[in-house]
């Protein structure tokens, strides 16, 4: 895919889960057309590394700030520090999640997965709109006065009875981006994308832990390869520029044709 040309001069991104994995490579991206960021993140040590070699490829103004989405009381400080460390936030990419462990059905999810997915990957993402919008509506860019963009999943389209609680906060992910879009309309858009199978930190970075897990789903993907952190990265910066101001409310699947187009489940070894 040939890259969107656009400028972000003058505008700030700010990243959830920006440390690593898609989170990382939006800030890249958005840093390289010209944005300001702020990368969120709970692992300190990975974010002051990452924060350094996206100043240092780009030489744009770069914050780093240490932020458990969970907890209301540090998102509102989160949001407070955005807005003065930088004088607006035009892009929110709400990335920051986690999986759990792969296996249990519904019925067998220990309480303790369940609480701790919902409170980051569902609660987190809704206090991060719910506190960044708020001041976001009230910046004067015209026509648009910012764009929210959700990390959701397929598996959030498309049930996984072995990773039940990712896929429910994921449906929730995407039932609340339509409620955002309404709420937020007509000066913020509201969007979501949902990866199919990519190497990030959610596969522990293992493309053989990810291949393990589309074997034992009987997953086969039509455009027959994996994903990659650019395939998604590249409907961000469609998401964030002015080609899509006419789109909100949308889940966008990036997953190699699993969800649309769809193929015919395989049990055979020999048939990769």
């Amino acid at each position: 895919m040939t890259p969107i040309k656009f400028s972000l001069e003058g505008k700030g991104a700010l990243i959830t889960g920006g440390a690593s994995g898609f989170g990382r490579g939006f800030g890249l991206a958005y840093a390289k057309r010209g944005a300001d960021l702020i990368l969120v993140d709970i692992n300190e040590e990975q974010l002051e590394k990452t924060t350094a070699d996206i100043k240092k490829e780009t030489g744009k103004t770069v914050i780093p700030i240490k932020c458990d989405v969970a907890k209301s009381e540090e998102v509102q400080a989160m949001a407070k520090q955005a807005f003065s460390d930088l004088d607006n936030i035009f892009i929110l990419n709400n990335n920051a999640g986690i999986g759990v462990p792969y296996g249990p059905d519904l019925l067998r999810l220990k309480e303790k997965d369940w609480d701790q997915l919902f409170s980051i990957n569902l609660r987190g993402q809704w206090l991060v709109s719910k506190y960044i919008a708020k001041r976001m509506k009230k910046q004067t860019f015209e026509p648009i006065a910012g764009k929210i963009i959700h990390t959701a999943s397929i598996a959030g389209m498309i049930v996984d009875n072995k990773i039940p609680a990712y896929s429910l906060c994921k449906m929730g992910v995407i039932g609340m981006v339509k409620l955002l879009a309404q709420s937020l309309a007509p000066k913020i858009m509201v969007n979501a994308i949902s990866p199919g199978y990519h190497v990030t930190g959610i596969y522990n970075d293992s493309e053989e832990a990810m291949v393990m897990t589309m074997k034992d789903g009987h997953v086969k993907t039509p455009l027959n390869r994996l994903g990659t952190v650019e395939d998604v990265v590249n409907v961000s910066l469609f998401l964030a520029s002015p080609l899509s101001n006419f789109i909100t409310g949308t889940n966008i699947p990036v997953d190699g044709g699993i969800v649309d187009a769809g193929v015919p489940a395989y049990y055979i070894k020999t048939d990769i």
